[in-house]
């Protein structure tokens, strides 16, 4: 299947979930927030959100600085 993921189309396997997608990119464990098509997905959610074909997936790292 196919997902936009941070403005990207990427190919991934049928029904990856929101947390399947944070391991691929190797995102790190804390400091992320992930939307599924314009809606915040709860972290307590990524393991069993499924990412749907075509959908589009935003991974927000916090950043500090001043």
């Amino acid at each position: 299947m196919k997902a936009k993921v941070n403005g990207l189309e990427r190919e991934l396997p049928d029904g990856s979930t929101v947390a399947a997608v944070l391991a691929l990119l190797d995102a790190p464990p804390s400091g992320v927030a992930v939307a599924l098509d314009g809606e915040v997905v709860p972290r307590t959610a990524w393991k069993t959100t499924v990412v749907p074909d075509g959908a589009a997936v935003e991974v927000l790292t916090a950043v500090q600085g001043g």
